[in-house]
C-alpha cells in the first residue's frame, strides 16, 4: 500500500517567497502547495503588532479556508535609525501596491533626511505552523542583522535585498547569490527550525 504524503500550504502569493521556501523545504517528504493554485481564498487582514503575530493570523485563516496544513511567515525589515520602521509595514510602507524600487526609495529618503550616520539594521522572519483545523501547532523566528547600503544594488532576491548588507559581506542581497542567502537569510534561519519540527512529525505520522 503506498504512503499518502502529507501535503503543506505555503501560506503566501509572493513569487519570491515561495520560490525561497520550496527550495529551503525541497527535501522534506511532504507535497508542497502554494496559495497561487487555490482559487477563492481571502487574504486576511494583518492586524497583528508583531511579526510573530501576523504569522499566526494568516496560518490559522488559510489554514481554516484550504483544509490544508499551512506554513504562514511574516518578514520585514527594522532600521535602528527609523526606530524600527518599517517593521510589520515593510511590504505597506510606500502604500498599497508600491513596487520594490517605489519602497527602496521612500526608505533611503527617509534614513538621509534624519541624518543619521547609523545604518544598522535587521531583517526578521516569524513564521508558524497550523493544522488543518486552525490550531497552531509550532512558531520559529530568525534574524539575520546587517546594514542598509547607501544605494541600492544588485537584481537578486526581492523586496529591500537590494539596499540590505548582510553582517560580514560587503555585498546586499541583491547582488550575493542564492545560496548563500538560502544560507544566513532571517527566513532560511527560522525555516531551519521549521524543518526540524516538520521532520518529527513526518517520523510521528509513519
Amino acid at each position: 500500500m503506498t504512503k499518502r504524503v502529507p501535503e503543506l500550504l505555503i501560506a503566501t502569493k509572493n513569487a519570491g517567497k515561495i520560490k525561497e521556501l520550496e527550495k529551503l523545504l525541497a527535501e522534506l517528504p511532504f507535497r508542497l502547495r502554494s496559495l497561487n493554485g487555490i482559487t477563492n481564498v481571502i487574504e486576511p487582514e494583518e492586524t497583528g503588532a508583531t511579526f510573530a503575530e501576523n504569522a499566526v493570523l494568516k496560518a490559522r485563516s488559510y489554514a481554516l479556508q484550504t483544509g490544508l496544513s499551512a506554513l504562514a511567515d511574516d518578514s520585514g525589515l527594522e532600521v535602528e535609525a527609523l526606530r524600527g520602521a518599517p517593521g510589520v509595514f515593510s511590504a505597506r510602507y510606500a502604500g498599497e501596491g508600491a513596487t520594490d524600487a517605489e519602497k527602496i526609495e521612500k526608505l533611503l529618503k527617509e534614513i538621509n533626511e534624519t541624518q543619521n550616520v547609523n545604518r544598522r539594521a535587521r531583517f526578521v522572519c516569524a513564521m508558524a505552523i497550523a493544522d488543518a483545523e486552525g490550531e497552531i501547532q509550532f512558531t520559529a523566528e530568525g534574524v539575520c542583522d546587517g546594514k542598509i547600503a547607501l544605494t541600492a544594488s544588485g537584481a537578486n532576491g526581492f523586496g529591500y535585498d537590494p539596499i540590505f548588507i548582510p553582517d560580514g559581506f560587503s555585498e546586499t542581497f541583491g547582488e550575493l547569490s542564492g545560496d548563500i542567502k538560502q544560507q544566513i537569510s532571517h527566513r532560511a534561519r527560522a525555516t531551519a527550525k521549521i524543518i526540524q519540527y516538520l521532520c518529527g512529525i513526518y517520523v510521528a505520522l509513519s
